[in-house]
């Protein structure tokens, strides 16, 4: 072998070694960089239009103003006359009692409404329009009492058919020959029909509101006119349970101030040490509902300061409810989010986050208008602002501005 050909192999063979270790050393640092993407899949965060919070979760009682109404057959049981949640004006009638024997005396109405419909079978057919029209009626009243499982329709329906039918069965008994018997079987429901309505003790409301005939007794100790008395030590003492509906009674029905109630929380937070009268606040119900409210009242006790809260959202909804689980949310405050890991401070004291576009690094200069615990909001600065921080807006660090769906580096490093 000649000594160029042994020169040329050296070369390859030096060649090889060399490719070899580029190619190891690339693979090296692929692996490297796999490792670390899977470790820290991304240290870029989109900048994004967004809300943050400062909130705190706590159980809060409610206090309305309601008045109890009850008769003295309550312990017969009620009718529901306005069914609940129904708004009424004052003097409306909204429930009954059942009467004594009431159960007796409908079935004895029941039968002869059966006896009387009988008679009139087949003795219809030559009298007047007005029998015509009666029977429309009882047919139209019939197919909507068929439709509906609503309580308190039934028996409206159910009393206009049986008015209707007595109504048929007097103008069929002055013209048939059974006239004298349908006229004893009309005065004898009469007779049972005056019986049971004498007996019947009806409500009315005593104010305008809405009806409910959910009661828990806490009516009067829960008032607006009582918050002089509320302490934490009292209404933990009533042991109410945080989600637990109030049951309905069968013996009384209220009715409700359906445009304001308030909820009293005890609080020890900053946020709430910094509260004031008049303050507004939204408060997160547990079916992730807002509500906008005001602050009434702040009183110290103990540990805790008691803050009661008035709102008029959600009135009717929390009717059923005497203490629930919420969400104070102090404020909330929208704009170009970013995560707080983001943000540092140059050598004068001024924000800034670090952008990366294409590649390129640059350092932004940005003014935080809102922060919590993880993000921020925040906007850019104006040149007026800069020339007031002794920047030069000449420069171009100074002049550049942070954007809508900017990459920033999530943990700078100076």
């Amino acid at each position: 072998m000649s000594g160029k050909q042994m020169k040329h192999n050296v070369k390859k063979k030096i060649l090889a070694i060399v490719s070899l270790m580029l190619a190891l050393v690339i693979l090296v640092f692929f692996f490297i960089s796999l490792v670390q993407l899977i470790a820290e899949p991304s240290n870029v965060f989109v900048v994004e239009e967004g809300s943050i919070y400062e909130e705190e979760t706590t159980y809060a009682y409610i206090v309305r103003r309601e008045k109890v109404l009850y008769g003295e057959n309550y312990k017969n049981g009620l009718v529901e006359i306005k069914q609940e949640g129904t708004k009424v004006a004052k003097g409306e009638n909204i429930f009954r009692y059942y009467s004594n024997n009431e159960d007796s005396l409908k079935q004895k109405i029941s039968e002869l409404d059966t006896e009387i419909q009988e008679t009139l079978e087949g003795q219809t057919q030559a009298y007047s329009a007005d029998i015509q029209i009666l029977d429309n009626q009882i047919e139209d009243d019939l197919q909507k009492l068929l439709s509906t499982n609503n309580i308190v329709d039934i028996e409206e329906y159910r009393a206009n058919i049986s008015d209707l039918l007595v109504k048929k069965a007097k103008i069929a008994g002055e013209r048939s020959p059974s006239g004298s018997y349908l006229k004893s079987l009309i005065e004898k429901r009469r007779s049972y029909e005056e019986e049971l309505n004498n007996g019947q003790e009806y409500i009315k409301a005593d104010t305008t509101g809405v009806v409910s005939y959910k009661i828990d007794g806490l009516e009067e100790e829960l008032s607006p006119d009582n918050f002089a008395n509320l302490n934490k030590k009292m209404l933990e003492s009533y042991n109410i349970k945080t989600g637990q509906m109030v049951a309905s009674s069968s013996e009384a029905g209220k009715i409700v101030d359906n445009f304001e109630c308030y909820l009293v929380v005890f609080l020890k937070s900053e946020e709430a040490k910094n509260a004031k009268l008049g303050d507004y606040v939204n408060l997160r119900l547990s079916d992730t509902t807002e509500i906008d409210a005001t602050i009434d009242s702040i009183t110290e006790q103990d540990e805790d300061l008691m803050i009661i809260f008035k709102t008029n959202k959600a009135v009717q909804d929390l009717i059923s409810y005497r203490k629930i689980s919420i969400d104070v949310i102090w404020w909330s405050y929208s704009g170009l989010k970013i995560p707080n890991s983001s943000i540092m401070t140059d050598e004068d004291g001024v924000n800034y986050v670090i952008r990366n576009r294409t590649g390129y690094q640059d350092k932004i200069l940005i003014k935080i208008q809102k922060t919590n615990k993880n993000y921020s909001i925040i906007t850019n600065y104006s040149d007026e602002e800069l020339k007031e921080l002794g920047k030069n807006t000449e420069d171009m660090l100074s002049r550049k501005r942070i954007s809508l769906y900017d990459e920033i580096v999530t943990d700078p490093k100076e």
